[in-house]
């Protein structure tokens, strides 16, 4: 009896099946990769370095000379200094007399007597100032200080000239030249001597 194949071909059966579980299979093995080698990714932080900017402060030692003025000159400059003051207190009492002769609230003999005093006054007053002087050996000191005694004479040449001019025949310009230029003489003597005390103590 012979055998009946009712399919001729009956691989093309055969062939679906396999290819349909190649297909499981494959799906079956990319999933199970996937899930068992799931790599984390692990975000990398990109640091910055701050550069600090601030300024440094840098520190300066600064080094003070410190000038010791000599003891003689100290004593010079404070024996100018009081003369100087008392120069000032004569001024303003040769002014007050001169204006009180004005004013008429004196009369001609008290005027005439305060006058010579004054005139005695700076002549004592001259010769105080010029001697000792200032030490020999600070020879700008004893410039300056011949200048000084220069401007002393000529204030006490001015109060010799203040009795002229108010025994004089005219009606008072003699003794008011007088007066200007004894104010005159003394504000330069009193400027200069603040000049002096001024340079030697900055030097």
């Amino acid at each position: 009896m012979q055998n009946f194949n009712p399919d001729p071909k009956p691989g093309r059966l055969i062939l679906p099946l396999v290819l349909i579980g190649m297909i499981a299979t494959t799906y079956t093995f990319i999933n199970r990769v996937a899930t068992q080698n799931d790599l984390e990714l692990v975000e990398s932080e990109e640091v910055t370095e701050q550069i600090s900017t601030e300024p440094v402060e840098e520190t300066t030692t600064s080094t003070s000379t410190t000038t010791t003025i000599p003891e003689d000159v100290v004593k010079y400059l404070e024996e100018i200094t009081g003369e100087k003051i008392q120069a000032i207190e004569l001024g303003k009492k040769v002014l007050e007399t001169n204006q009180r002769w004005d004013d008429k609230a004196t009369t001609y003999q008290e005027a005439q007597q305060e006058f010579q005093e004054f005139i005695d006054d700076f002549a004592n007053f001259v010769i105080v100032f010029t001697e000792p002087g200032p030490p020999v050996v600070q020879s700008n000191l004893k410039s300056s200080h011949d200048e000084l005694v220069i401007l002393v004479n000529l204030i006490y040449d001015d109060t010799q000239e203040l009795l002229e001019g108010l025994t004089a025949p005219d009606t008072g310009e003699r003794r008011t030249a007088a007066l200007e230029s004894f104010n005159s003489n003394l504000d330069l003597f009193i400027e200069r001597i603040e000049q002096v005390v001024a340079s030697a103590t900055s030097s």
